[in-house]
This record gives C-alpha cells, structure tokens and sequence, in this order.
C-alpha cells in the first residue's frame, strides 16, 4: 500500500515474523510512513489509543525485540543519503536505509564505513539499535561510528542528539533496542575509500587458539569459525591495502561464495537435519571444503558475504582474555555429549567503547556465536553454550537468542542503571516496550 494525501500507509491486522522464522508477532495496524512528519503522527495516535508502538527492519533479529501487538512500523520509505560533509567527515542517513544500498551509495561517493559486519540486509537503524557488529583490533561495531542521531520520543517530539545537544540521550540511544523511541536518521563517521586484502586460511583448532592474542594484535580484523566434531577452523585476516584491487576471479567467487558457503552448504544442512547422525561425518568434509585464498577489494565487498541459508543464532560477548577457555570449554561439552552441529561456531573481536549498552562497553571483546540450522531443535545446544558463556561474564547480543534478564544484565553492564533512568523519564508509560524489553530491561 502506498501513502495517499500525506497520511502514512496503513494496513490492519497481518501476522509477522522475523527472517528466522522463530519470532512471529500480530500487530494492531502496521504503518509506513513516508516522512518524518508521518512517523510523528503515528506515533501520538498510537499513544492517544493506548497502543504499543515498535519499529521493525527487516527482521534480521532472533530476539523479540520488535514484536508488538500494538502498532508496527515500518520505516523503510525513510530511506537514502539525506547528507555528506566530506569536511566532517560524516554522512547522514535516513533511518529505513538498507546497509547494502548505503554501503554501495558511499561506494559511489568514494567513501565507507570503517568496519561493518558480516551481512548488510538490515536498517542502518535496526541493526545499530541491536548492537550489529563486525570484528575489528582497533574499530569497533556500527552504533560505535554514529556521531548524530534523531529519534522521535514518546510524546511525539523529534529530538535531535548528538555529543553536543542532549549528549545523555546521544550516549545511550546509539544502541537502544527501541526502548527510547523510534530512531529516524543517523549520523555515521565515514572515512575515504580504502582497499583491504583478505587472507582466508584453513588452521587447526588448537593452533588458531594458542596463537590468538597474536593473531588479534597483528591484524586489524581477525576472525575464524571452528567446525564442531572437527578440530578444524578457517581464519579470516583482513588488512588495509595499498592495491591493486584483485577481487575473486568470477568463477572462483562463485565456487566459494555461492556453489560452497550457500547452495551445498544448504545441501548439507538439510541432510544433516533428515540423519543427524550423519553429521560428524558432515562436518570433516565441509570443514576441508573451503581453501586459502587471498583477494583485495573495496571494504564491503570483503567484510560482508551472502547468507541465503537460514538458520537461529546465540552470540555472547566476553572479555577478550576469557574467550578461549570459553571455546575449549564448549568444544569440550559438544565432544561429550550427543549433541549433533552443523553449523560452525564463530569469533570475533572489538574494542572497548562507551555506550552503555554496547556489548563492548568498558572491555575489549571476544565474541561467540553458535548457531542451528532453522527447522533444527536448537534449546538444548544454546542452553549448554549459555551455560559456559555466563559462567565467564558473557553478554549476550541483543539480537540473538538468549535466557538472560534483568537481574542478571545490570550486574553485567556498570552502566545498566544509566539507561534505565533515561528510559523512565522518555518513555515512563513504555510506549515503546514490549514483553522483551521487559525481560532485560525490567518494568
């Protein structure tokens, strides 16, 4: 439906679910507005009416942050550049805009990111809001690299935030799961286009985690994924370049990106769901099926990749210094139990930044995720990671499965009451809260 005489697009009751699958939600009426303006008035109408409001992007989420019998909006006709200020070194983007169509745009402009995650099918607003991150020595996640941003609050104000003006409110809506109102464009730090030459490289389980710390200090984005019931991984080290640009041949980018990452690797998890057991055995050859390669390119097309195969995901942040005791820990469950995984695990890393609610908040950062293909019971897996996670001062991600409350996330984050406060005086009726933010914010 599209927006007619300057009123936002509405609909009625239509059920909706994440990109999971795992997360389904009917909402009262579903809004797309097409301007600012619009977004403000659906906003005050919901409160006039005694409904819930929460703003969805494209549900990359397997938490049920955005879910909402209230009112859904839809901001992805708030889209595109609104701004550059090469000077400032600073781009302005509209709320709804997709990663990949920003990255591209600032492509286009001879810009970028400093560093971005894995895949680029989310908002620039949902995936701040969630705390959507790459991995990076010195660079940290997305909401990191905001300098600006405007949300419109519960009594339909539009506030404009930034270190400057409302800097209490600048702080902690960079990364707030939609518990402080509804973010309608964001000010990003951009820096020149730049080369990164990625070296991806088969290595030993015990070898890439002996060698860790160094491999983290020596390289400015250092990742790998361990395959279960293997003792094998494939590291990824990306470095900034001087060039040429050498891109995966056509032929060859296909064969790992496409034929290997997503067609057979969808293959293989459909197996493995039909004959578990024949998982192991899976695994040993998947785990041998990718080769080292190394290409230069422009930074998106090097940090992020296609992942057409769908599947659920846990990911818990730990200090740094605590993560390989935590994999050899969970390595060590998974070869004990009858557990069957066919998806590999995966680290990452990033810096210490200042948002309250930022995963990284105070500490460099180890990230695991593990993940089930969607379709595969995945409780009894994700509880016994979780398990080994919280035992060594993990946070999960805000939008990736998890048990935790908000007992447990105040004594994880120092700055947990920082943001709870400034919730109650923006949004002291929550407004904007739902039985998750409930959960692990509190009521």
């Amino acid at each position: 439906m599209t927006a007619t005489s300057g009123t936002a697009a509405e609909s009625g009751r239509t059920a909706w679910r994440n990109w999971a699958g795992n997360v389904r939600a009917t909402p009262t009426r579903v809004v797309a507005p097409a301007s600012v303006g619009e977004l403000q008035e659906a906003v005050r109408r919901a409160a006039e009416e005694g409904l819930r409001v929460k703003a969805v992007g494209t549900g990359h989420s397997f938490t049920a942050a955005a879910a909402t019998d209230g009112v859904l909006i839809r901001p992805q006709a708030l889209s595109g550049i609104l701004s550059v200020d090469r000077a400032a070194g600073t781009v302005t983007v509209a709320a709804g805009t997709a990663l990949k169509d920003l990255n591209r745009a600032l492509a286009a402009q001879g810009l970028s990111l400093t560093n971005m995650g894995d895949i680029m099918e989310q908002t620039v607003s949902g995936a701040t809001s969630t705390g959507t991150h790459g991995t990076g020595r010195d660079s940290a996640s997305i909401a990191a690299q905001i300098r600006a941003l405007e949300l419109v609050t519960a009594d339909g104000r539009l506030l404009a935030c930034s270190e400057k003006d409302h800097p209490e409110v600048f702080a902690a809506a960079r990364l707030g799961i939609g518990a402080l109102g509804v973010v309608t464009s964001l000010t990003f730090a951009v820096e020149p286009l730049f080369l990164l030459t990625a070296r991806e490289e088969p290595m030993r389980f015990d070898r890439v985690t002996a060698e860790f710390d160094q491999h983290v200090a020596e390289n400015e984005h250092f990742e790998f994924y361990w395959f279960p019931h293997t003792g094998n991984c494939n590291t990824k080290r990306n470095n900034r370049s001087q060039g040429p640009a050498a891109p995966p041949g056509a032929v060859s980018g296909w064969i790992e990106d496409e034929l290997l990452s997503n067609g057979l690797f969808q293959a293989v998890n459909s197996l493995g769901r039909a004959v578990p057991a024949a998982i192991p055995s899976i695994a040993r050859i998947a785990s041998r099926a990718l080769s080292a390669r190394t290409y230069t390119d422009i930074p998106y097309k090097v940090f992020t990749s296609p992942r057409r195969v769908r599947f659920v995901e846990m990911e818990y942040a730990l200090p740094r210094e605590r993560a390989v005791e935590a994999l050899r820990e969970l390595k060590a469950m998974v070869e004990r139990s009858d557990l069957r995984i066919s998806f590999p695990v995966e680290v990452r890393t990033a810096p210490a930044d200042d948002i309250p609610l930022s995963t990284a908040s105070g500490r460099d950062t180890a990230y695991i995720a593990v993940h089930m293909y969607r379709g595969t019971p995945y409780q009894a897996y994700f509880t016994a990671a979780e398990r080994i996670f919280t035992a060594h001062g993990g946070r999960p991600h805000w939008g990736k499965v998890h048990t935790r409350d908000a007992e447990y996330l105040a004594a994880a984050y120092p700055r947990f009451g920082e943001f709870t406060a400034l919730r109650d005086r923006l949004d002291p009726d929550r407004l904007f809260g739902n039985d998750y933010l409930r959960r692990v914010l509190g009521d």
